[in-house]
């Protein structure tokens, strides 16, 4: 089940909930009881690296064979 961030406007405080997609938007209480809240929006990392260096050259469709 996806985990979704919120923010209580009241106290500042900031916690996460387990919760269906479909009830990602629905009103949440924080910890504290308060019912002023607001999803916060998460940024994803996607991180990595190359697993191999771009060739130049090959005869490849705009590697100098088909775009001419």
């Amino acid at each position: 089940m996806p985990r979704y961030e919120y923010r209580c406007r009241s106290c500042g405080d900031v916690f996460e909930l387990s919760r269906p997609m479909a009830e990602s938007g629905e009103p949440a209480v924080c910890p504290a009881g308060h019912d002023d809240t607001v999803k916060l929006l998460s940024a994803v990392a996607v991180g990595g690296s190359a697993s191999a260096p771009a060739r130049q050259g090959d005869g490849g469709c705009c590697g100098g064979g088909c775009c001419g």
